[in-house]
């Protein structure tokens, strides 16, 4: 990287306060690079070197940071030097600069924006939490059917170069109704006295500004598309969402999906960046509930005391199966979780679903089944009975398990919850509870204990 083959000559410049010739050559360098230098560097050399930057580079730079770091740039800024860093932010990228910081200084960022800027915030941040509203700019290039193609790129060359991306082309009517959208090319490539209706095939795919983030995410996988028209109630557009925004909210939402299957409450912010106490608290509740439940499961262990003490081979096995049913009833609640994330599987699907985990978990029971039953009948304790009850409970739990992992996320969806929520470990837990039940009355049935 740029910033490791330089950071000898680049730290000389610093202690030698050289800031114009900082200065010149960061500005060659790509925002993520500067970023990761900054990073690098004392925090009193952090503030004064991202001063010098020039004002489109510093801006950029800026968000590459995480929240905590923004917050201490601008702790250290000035409000002229805020008032010109909030002027070059992208719109998107300022609302979400806006939206995260506290009441008192977003009111203090508020008040350091130009009339128009201050508008244009206060009507993206009017817009409900991690909806599109927030994530759209309002910076885009817009015509109108009856245009030509000479007038059109006319108006692309005086309003394209604000614009978040030029690669489409919007078609809206008098009263900022969305028509269509047209790729760059085709304008270009059309002849000049061409007009835009003739061009237009009425197929364009839009956002609702008030849809959940996700929705973007899903519909530029579906369509497979790098920028999204977004409308309001009225069918009115009012700003686009792109790929580099819609995919850091991508990545946020992975993060906190991945977070909640490890039965942690999501951490807003990096690892390294997050306080002992917050992640105590994050993770606390979870640790708590599954506390509760294994407690659950060793009362569950004390009632079967009488067919333990007749068949004391059978507390061998109890790793073993609710380990193993742990771990189905996860892989299908991981498969159907992901389903629903990507829009592909609803509650109504639920026959399907259960159909095909039945089959599979029966596939897997029998073959499992088989192994187990190998494992009881060769143990030291072991007969052919103690074999006949540890691969029927297999398979009966593998069974339930499947169950329970494929219908229970389904369930949540439906009311309204995160199914991510049902993480490994409360899956697991819970297998470990009603697993328990079946092992044990399977036993007793068989043995007539």
């Amino acid at each position: 990287m740029l910033k490791e083959l330089l950071k000898p000559e680049i730290k000389e410049l610093i202690d030698k306060r050289s800031w114009n010739d900082l200065k010149n050559v960061l500005d060659t360098w790509p925002a993520p690079e500067v970023a990761d230098l900054l990073l690098d560097i004392d925090k009193s050399d952090r503030v004064l070197l991202f001063r010098v930057l020039p004002r489109d580079l510093s801006a950029d730079v800026f968000t590459f940071f995480d929240h905590d770091e923004r917050d201490n740039l601008l702790r250290e800024m000035t409000n002229q030097e805020t008032r010109v860093l909030l002027s070059e932010l992208d719109p998107d990228d300022r609302t979400e600069l806006l939206a995260e910081l506290p009441s008192k200084a977003t009111r203090r960022m508020l008040n350091l924006l130009n009339p128009e800027d201050l508008k244009e915030a206060r009507q993206l941040l009017g817009y409900p939490e991690d909806s599109i509203g927030r994530l759209m700019t309002p910076d885009f290039v817009a015509a109108r059917p009856d245009w030509t193609v000479a007038k059109t790129l006319e108006q692309i060359r005086r309003f394209g170069k604000d614009s978040e991306t030029i690669n489409r082309i919007y078609i809206i009517d008098k009263s900022g109704k969305l028509l269509d959208d047209i790729m760059l090319r085709y304008i270009i490539l059309s002849d000049a006295d061409k007009t835009i209706s003739e061009l237009m095939d009425y197929n364009v795919v839009s956002v609702s500004a008030f849809d959940d983030q996700e929705e973007a995410v899903r519909s530029m996988e579906r369509y497979d598309i790098g920028a999204l028209p977004v409308v309001d109630s009225q069918e009115q557009l009012v700003g686009i969402v792109t790929f580099d925004d819609v995919i850091d909210v991508q990545a946020e939402e992975a993060t906190e999906d991945f977070q909640k299957t490890s039965a942690i409450n999501p951490v807003d912010q990096s690892y390294m960046s997050a306080g002992v106490f917050k992640l105590w608290w994050k993770r606390i509740p979870w640790l708590f509930v599954l506390l509760i439940a294994n407690s659950i499961t060793a009362g569950f262990m004390s009632n079967f005391e009488e067919a333990l003490q007749a068949q004391l081979a059978l507390i061998y096995f109890i790793p073993l199966l609710i380990g193993t049913a742990g771990n189905s009833g996860t892989q299908s609640a991981t498969l159907v979780i992901r389903s629903i994330a990507l829009g592909s599987l609803q509650l109504k699907d639920w026959w399907r679903v259960l159909k095909k985990e039945l089959t599979v978990g029966l596939l897997l029971g029998i073959v499992l089944g088989m192994l187990t039953f190998l494992g009881g009948y060769v143990h030291k304790d072991g007969s052919v009975n103690l074999a006949i009850v540890i691969s029927l409970s297999i398979l009966v739990m593998i069974l339930w398990a499947n169950i329970i992992g494929s219908l229970l996320p389904l369930i949540l969806e439906k009311l309204g919850l995160d199914p991510a929520v049902i993480s490994s470990p409360f899956i697991a837990t819970l297998i470990d509870v009603t697993g328990l039940l079946i092992y044990f009355n399977i036993a007793i049935w068989w043995f007539e204990i």
